[in-house]
């Protein structure tokens, strides 16, 4: 079945996570998206190499439902090839510096030029309008500057998730507002420039935290994975691991001290609220840190589950991809991959739908495998392709 997006091409110019993956989120709903890199590939290719031949996770998963072109827009030809390939596009999606995308011809103003309803989905650290605007920077940058990373960990140590969290937000909200300018240009006919940004991102999901303080001047610093406004909301040792339990709510809570043996906690004034229970959360904490040292996680989150109360196991990554719950979800699913030493657990769409889902429907490409079907595509014969190749255009 054709996916929505299908007969609209996009260009990948993106490197490592946010503009790749508001590209493989247009590509899983059915657009034709051709990642353009370096004659050598581009450095996110062979971040954390996995394959027999270097090939990153990162890569893999982003990479899905696209077509690779290699391709050198700073030679006379390359940058040729470039804007007959853009002429073909409907969007143009590149988290580059602005002064490099000037410099590759990737500039809203030049690309506007060549084709006028262009869609030109771009993506900085810091946004535009800033002292710290020209700066690059990842996404561990933007956790630090939203007050995120303060808030995370132990008091005292600002600690940076693992998991680049901003960067994959910010590529899904790239790919909503795409899907915006695509509704318009529908409407009007006009094509758009639009500027996804990091540390916007990071604000965004952190803003809660920036409003209480703005308006209470709390002062509020990091307490590790315990909660501040709730309680018992931690992780929690169990006889065989460790779970994380969240009771928010003051029907959760009295459900809570029921189960730990402590009916009257539900009755004490001093938690008759989840910001007097996270006031006093040390010690609701400590009843729970006690009830669970003994029992075994399985029965602690059956006992929580039959109560409706929040709770799950925090897993090591093997554990994750063997949990019985995450393998019956057929969320991740096994892709095959030339250089893989086996099938490659990827994570699909994330969203599930009824009647347009979007599907992963090919692997990963290699370094160039579709430059020469593209460039047959866009009028050249084989020799010159050939020659292409011999002066490292291509």
């Amino acid at each position: 079945m054709a996916g929505v997006l299908d007969g609209i091409r996009v260009l990948d110019f993106g490197r490592f996570i946010a503009g790749p993956f508001a590209a493989t989120i247009l590509g899983d709903l059915g657009a034709d998206v051709i990642r353009i890199e370096r004659i050598d590939g581009g450095e996110d290719r062979w971040t954390v190499p996995v394959t027999t031949d270097g090939q990153g996770a990162l890569f893999l998963q982003v990479g899905r439902n696209k077509k690779s072109v290699t391709l050198n827009p700073m030679k006379d030809k390359g940058r040729e090839i470039m804007n007959n390939l853009i002429k073909t596009a409907d969007i143009v999606i590149a988290n580059l510096p602005p002064e490099t995308r000037k410099q590759m011809g990737l500039d809203y103003p030049t690309l506007k030029a060549i084709k006028a309803n262009l869609i030109v989905s771009t993506v900085t650290c810091f946004g535009s309008g800033g002292p710290f605007s020209d700066r690059v920077g990842f996404d561990g940058l933007a956790q630090a500057m939203s007050g995120a990373m303060y808030m995370t960990g132990p008091e005292g140590q600002p600690t940076r998730n693992s998991s680049p969290y901003v960067d994959f937000c910010t590529g899904s909200l790239l790919s909503m507002a795409t899907l915006a300018a695509l509704r318009h240009r529908d409407l009007t006919g006009e094509g758009q420039e639009l500027e996804g940004a990091l540390l916007k991102t990071a604000i965004t999901i952190a803003n809660s935290t920036l409003i209480e303080q703005d308006q209470l001047n709390l002062d509020r610093v990091a307490s590790h994975n315990r909660a501040q406004t709730a309680a018992p909301s931690d992780t929690f040792d169990s006889a065989d691991g460790m779970i994380l339990v969240s009771v928010i709510g003051n029907f959760q809570f009295a459900r809570w001290a029921k189960l730990v043996g402590r009916p009257e906690l539900s009755d004490d004034p001093r938690f008759h609220n989840d910001e007097s229970r996270g006031n006093h959360r040390n010690e609701i904490c400590g009843v729970m840190a006690d009830w669970c040292s003994s029992k075994k996680t399985d029965d602690i989150l059956v006992a929580l589950s039959d109560l409706k109360i929040p709770g799950a196991p925090v897993l090591s990554p093997q554990q994750a991809i063997d949990h019985p719950h995450v393998k019956a979800l057929g969320f991740l699913e096994n892709i095959e991959y030339p250089t893989a030493i086996k099938d490659i657990p990827i994570s699909s769409f994330p969203v599930s739908m009824t009647a347009s889902p979007g599907v992963i429907r090919h692997r990963a490409p290699e370094l160039g495998e579709h430059t020469d079907e593209i460039l047959l595509e866009l009028g050249y014969s084989e020799s010159e392709i050939t020659q292409l190749h011999a002066n490292r255009v291509v």
